[in-house]
C-alpha cells in the first residue's frame, strides 16, 4: 500500500493550549479511518491539516503527487444562486481536490453524465436526493438537503482520499446504511470524524483518538475502541492500587522518625515523593443524572384521531391514534421530511392539529429538548444561564447546587464563568440538555439530541436515558441510540400514518426498500402501453416473456423475498446467541459456523432474487 498523506510532528497551537502536540502519523491507499475525541479536541483541525487546508505551527504535512482529496466539511459555502447540478455535476466548492482535480470538476459534466452513469444515479437515490430537482438554488434547500448535495459531490468523484466532518449529521437512518455501504465498497482511503457510533462500527478499520493534543491508535471500530478502552481503564487500576501499597510503604518507611529519615538513601526519598507526586488529577468526565424525580400519574399522552395539513397542502398526520403510558421508551423513525419533529411538537402542545383529540395527563411536566440549539443570551456567563432555570435541586436527597451540577455536565469551574458565545457547538447542545433537565421533567420529548455531541457525552446521555424513571420520546437517526434506549419503535413514512415497527430499526428498514421497490415497479409498468384487443389474452412483457413466465417470475420474488427476511431474522437471532455465549467456546464455534451457513444461503438468495428481478425487467 502508499502512503497517500503523512504528517510528521505536527504541533497546531491555540491561544491557550496546543490542539496537536507533536502528532506523526500517516494514510495509505485502503485505510478506513474513524476518528473520536471529545468536542474542541482538535479533530476537526487534524482533518484541515492532513487535507492541506490549514498549515501547522511546527512540523510539516507531505500529499504523494498527484493524490486527489475530496473533504467535506460540517458545513459548506457556496456562491450565492449555485444550483445543485453546477454544486455536484460541475465545479464543487464543498469537495475541494488538492494535488489534482477530481473526476466530475474537470470541465463540468452536464445532465448525459448524469443519466448515463449508473454510479452516480446511484449515489443520488442512496443519499435520498430524489426529490431534489439538479436546478433547485442550493440557497432554498434545508441544512440536511445541502448535506446531502455536500456528500453527493464528494462520493461521485474518484478520489484517492475522501475526508468527511461529522458526514452522518441531518441523514436519516437510511441514509447513513447506504453512506456506509459506499465508503466500505470505495478503492480509496476514508478519513471520517463521526460520533455516529454505529456508522464507525460498521466502516472503520483503523480507530484514531484525538486526546490532549496526541492521536492514539486502535484497530478496528467503535466496539474494538471501547473495549481498549474499558481494558486500559482496567489496567490503569490495578497500576494505581499497586501505586498506593507502594505509597503507603514508603510513607511509612520515611516517617519513622528525623533522625531515621536523614540516613535513607536519597533515591528512597526521591522515589517517594516521584509517586505522591503522580497522583492522577480528577477526571473531567461527563456525568448525567437521572433528574425526573415528579411522579407520573396512569395517564400521560393520548392521540385520538389527530390530523394535521401544512399550509400548502401536504397532509402530515392523517387519523392518528395512539396512547402513550408512564415509562414508555418510545422511538420515532422516518425519512427527513415526513413528519416526526411535527408530531413531537403536537405531543408538546406547541401545534394544535386541524382536527382531533391531544390529552395529556395532569401530572406531566414535559421536557423538550428541540432539534436546533435553544437561543440562549451569549453575553450570560455558562452559570448564570443555568441558574435561570434553577439555582438548586433536590438529587439523592441532597440539595445540590446550579454550579455542582454543571459539573457533573462536564463544565468545570473556569468553563462556567465564560459566556455562552465561546461555547462550542458540542458544548452549547450539553447546556441545552442541562437547562431541560434542570427543570426536573417527568417526560423528556429529544429531537435529534445526538447532533454536535462527542462520544463521551454520548454514553454518558445514553446512561442517563437508559435509568430514565419517567417517559421517553426520541427522534433520533442515531441507530445505535435508537436500538439501546428504546423499547418502542414507530415509523413515520411520509403519508401521514404512524405505525408500530415491532421489529425495531431492522423491520423499519426492511419496510423502506419494500416501499421504494414497490414504487419503482409500479412506476415501470405504469409507464408501458398495456395491451389491448386479442394481445391482452397473451400478454408479452418488454423481455419477450409470456404472461405465464411473468406470473411465475413475479411469484418467485414473493418466494425470495420472504426467504430472505426469514434468513435475516435466523441471522439476528444467532447473533444475539453468540453475544451472550461468553467463555463457552466449543458453543461459540459452533454458533459461529452456524452463522457463516445461514450467511451463505442469505448470498445465494440474493444473488437468486437479483437473476429472477434483472430477468423481469430486461
Amino acid at each position: 500500500m502508499s502512503v497517500l498523506v503523512s504528517a510528521e510532528t505536527v504541533t497546531v497551537r491555540t491561544a491557550d493550549r496546543p490542539l496537536l502536540d507533536s502528532v506523526s502519523l500517516g494514510v495509505q491507499t485502503g485505510d478506513r479511518i474513524g476518528i473520536l475525541g471529545l468536542n474542541g479536541a482538535g479533530k476537526t483541525t487534524l482533518l484541515q491539516v492532513l487535507a492541506g487546508r490549514r498549515e501547522p505551527d511546527a512540523g510539516r504535512v507531505a500529499i504523494a503527487r498527484g493524490a486527489r482529496i475530496a473533504m467535506v466539511g460540517q458545513s459548506a459555502e457556496y456562491a450565492p444562486g449555485t444550483t445543485v447540478r453546477e454544486a455536484v455535476l460541475g465545479t464543487a466548492p464543498a469537495a475541494a481536490s488538492y494535488e489534482g482535480a477530481a473526476a466530475l470538476q474537470e470541465g463540468g459534466a452536464g445532465d448525459h453524465v448524469w443519466a448515463s452513469d449508473a454510479a452516480i444515479r446511484a449515489v443520488f437515490d442512496g443519499l435520498g436526493m430524489t426529490g431534489i430537482g439538479l436546478d433547485s438554488v442550493i440557497d432554498d434547500l434545508s441544512g440536511g438537503e445541502r448535506r446531502r448535495v455536500s456528500l453527493a459531490a464528494a462520493l461521485i468523484t474518484d478520489a484517492d482520499l475522501l475526508i468527511l466532518d461529522e458526514p452522518t449529521n441531518h441523514l436519516d437512518i437510511e441514509a447513513v446504511a447506504y453512506l456506509a455501504e459506499h465508503v466500505v465498497q470505495r478503492r480509496g482511503a476514508v478519513l471520517a470524524v463521526t460520533h455516529d457510533r454505529w456508522f464507525l462500527d460498521a466502516v472503520a478499520k483503523l480507530t484514531w483518538e484525538v486526546v490532549d493534543g496526541s492521536v492514539e491508535i486502535r484497530e478496528g471500530g467503535y466496539s474494538d475502541w471501547i473495549f481498549a478502552r474499558a481494558e486500559r481503564a482496567r489496567m490503569a487500576a490495578a497500576a494505581e492500587e499497586r501505586r498506593r501499597n507502594l505509597a503507603r510503604k514508603e510513607l511509612a518507611w520515611l516517617r519513622r522518625g528525623a533522625p531515621a529519615r536523614t540516613s535513607k538513601p536519597r533515591y528512597r526519598i526521591e522515589a517517594a515523593e516521584a509517586i505522591i507526586a503522580d497522583v492522577p488529577p480528577p477526571r473531567d468526565a461527563t456525568e448525567l443524572v437521572a433528574l425526573a424525580k415528579h411522579r407520573l400519574g396512569r395517564d400521560v399522552v393520548e392521540l385520538d384521531d389527530v390530523s394535521l395539513t401544512l399550509p400548502g397542502g401536504r397532509e402530515l398526520l392523517r387519523g392518528v391514534t395512539h396512547i402513550i403510558g408512564p415509562g414508555d421508551r418510545i422511538a420515532i423513525l422516518g425519512p427527513n421530511g415526513a413528519g416526526k419533529s411535527t408530531l413531537l411538537r403536537v405531543i408538546a402542545g406547541e401545534l394544535t392539529p386541524d382536527s382531533g383529540r391531544v390529552k395529556r395527563g395532569k401530572t406531566v411536566r414535559l421536557g423538550f429538548v428541540h432539534q436546533d440549539p435553544e437561543v440562549v443570551d451569549p453575553d450570560l456567563r455558562v452559570l448564570d444561564a443555568i441558574t435561570a432555570v434553577a439555582g438548586a435541586i433536590e438529587l439523592g436527597g441532597k440539595s445540590v447546587t446550579a454550579s455542582q451540577l454543571a459539573e457533573r455536565f462536564g463544565f468545570s469551574p473556569s468553563q462556567q464563568r465564560q459566556q455562552v458565545s465561546r461555547l462550542s457547538g458540542g458544548e452549547r447542545r450539553r447546556l441545552q440538555l442541562l437547562r431541560v433537565l434542570a427543570g426536573e421533567p417527568n417526560v423528556l420529548l429529544l429531537d435529534e439530541p445526538t447532533n454536535d455531541l462527542d462520544t463521551d457525552t454520548l454514553a454518558a446521555l445514553e446512561d442517563l436515558l437508559d435509568s430514565w424513571a419517567g417517559t421517553l420520546i426520541v427522534v433520533s437517526h442515531d441507530r445505535y441510540l435508537v436500538e439501546r434506549v428504546a423499547d418502542i419503535v414507530l415509523s413515520v413514512p411520509g403519508d401521514g400514518t404512524v405505525l408500530h415497527r415491532p421489529g425495531g430499526v431492522e423491520q423499519y428498514l426492511d419496510d423502506r426498500r419494500d416501499a421504494v421497490r414497490r414504487l419503482a415497479e409500479q412506476e415501470k409498468w405504469a409507464s408501458m402501453t398495456p395491451p389491448s384487443g386479442d394481445a391482452a389474452a397473451g400478454e408479452v412483457g418488454p423481455s419477450g416473456l409470456g404472461s405465464a413466465e411473468l406470473r411465475q417470475l413475479r411469484k418467485d420474488l414473493q418466494r425470495l423475498d420472504k426467504r430472505m427476511e426469514s434468513l435475516r431474522r435466523k441471522q439476528a437471532t444467532l447473533h444475539d446467541r453468540l453475544a451472550s455465549a461468553g467463555a463457552d467456546y466449543a458453543a461459540a464455534a459452533a454458533l459461529n459456523a452456524e452463522l457463516k451457513d445461514v450467511g451463505a444461503e442469505l448470498e445465494a438468495a440474493e444473488l437468486e432474487w437479483l437473476d429472477t428481478a434483472e430477468r423481469l425487467e430486461s
